[in-house]
């Protein structure tokens, strides 16, 4: 027959269960207190992955750059822009956390016809504190961090205006690899409760930009309805997919040269040299004939940013002085 335990060996062993659970549970919180818990609705659940999210980041991380030396240029202050948080989330949950009045570029990404994707619309909105800084910068102020709430003047408005037609240049430019676009902007708002361009109910993705210069340190927002973006990283992992890397390293180089082949240079053409002391060259008067130390039938030099690259004969066409290339000396890559 099994031993009956008393009622105080089953008090202390009430009382050590109790301890044990209560030591338990004082575990589970500090470990939750540790932990970044973070919601998930499983009504709505996310249609991106990681490594989708980490190809939008990418994308944006480039446009960062350029968008950094373009602020740089602009303001004449070293400009830091980086990529924040790149999150998915409805466009009635981002729209709520704006302030009444802020800057709103409405853009539509026209695509390709090749690209088989239908256009869709984009949205750059800038924080009042780096908005009414560019302002004052561009017309002619120190640029000062002002944070404040009102409505924006036409004259405000048209300076913005320029400033994010620029930005969506830089998005083609990012985009290219991928898919071509032509952004298009559409309208500036400034009322973030009547601005209608994507639906409320739209999933979208959300790239938050900080930018940092002089005393302005604040944020701009780029959204993209998610289907699109979603059609923009397929095209991206499909190229990766059928040796996309070396692709894209193709089509950047290409830009590159492309951007490079509109640079201006100016080229001299150099008949010969000669020497001639200072004493010689104050008496030189109208008339006076200059010995070279070039035949007259030798090629002329083409010298591009004091480099010789061609040489050539001279001549005339449509009454004009030219140069016919004749070599062309190896250019140093």
């Amino acid at each position: 027959m099994a031993d009956v335990l008393s009622q105080s060996q089953i008090d202390e062993l009430l009382k050590n269960l109790g301890g044990a659970d209560e030591q338990t549970l004082e575990n589970m919180t500090d470990n939750l207190n540790e932990k970044q818990v973070k919601v998930y609705d499983f009504k709505a659940p996310k249609k991106f992955t990681k490594e989708q999210f980490k190809s939008i980041r990418n994308i944006y991380e480039s446009f960062s750059k350029n968008l950094s030396s373009y602020l740089t240029s602009l303001t004449r202050f070293f400009c830091r822009v980086e990529v924040l948080q790149i999150e998915e989330q409805h466009y009635y949950e981002f729209n709520n956390a704006l302030p009444d009045y802020t800057v709103m570029g409405n853009l539509d990404l026209i695509f390709d016809e090749s690209s088989d994707m239908l256009d869709t619309k984009c949205m750059i909105q800038f924080s009042n504190a780096v908005s009414f800084s560019l302002i004052d910068r561009l017309l002619g102020g120190y640029g000062k961090s002002i944070d404040v709430s009102r409505n924006f003047t036409d004259i405000e408005i048209r300076v913005m205006k320029s400033v994010i037609e620029k930005m969506g240049q830089y998005l083609k430019d990012v985009f290219t690899p991928y898919v071509n676009v032509e952004p298009l902007l559409t309208g500036i708002e400034t009322n973030a409760r009547v601005n209608q361009t994507i639906g409320a109910d739209e999933v979208i993705i959300l790239a938050t930009l900080e930018v940092e210069y002089n005393d302005v340190k604040n944020i701009i927002t780029i959204t993209i309805p998610a289907l699109s973006m979603e059609s923009i990283i397929s095209k991206a992992n499909k190229d990766y997919g059928n040796n996309g890397h070396t692709k894209r390293e193709m089509m950047h180089k290409e830009g590159i040269i492309k951007q490079i082949s509109r640079s201006n240079f100016k080229i001299e053409a150099i008949l010969a040299n000669t020497t001639v002391n200072l004493s010689e060259i104050l008496s030189i008067h109208k008339g006076d004939v200059l010995l070279l130390n070039a035949p007259i039938d030798k090629n002329i030099s083409l010298m591009v940013n004091n480099e010789k690259l061609f040489d050539g004969k001279m001549g005339i066409i449509n009454h004009r002085k030219a140069v016919k290339i004749c070599n062309v000396y190896n250019i140093r890559r």
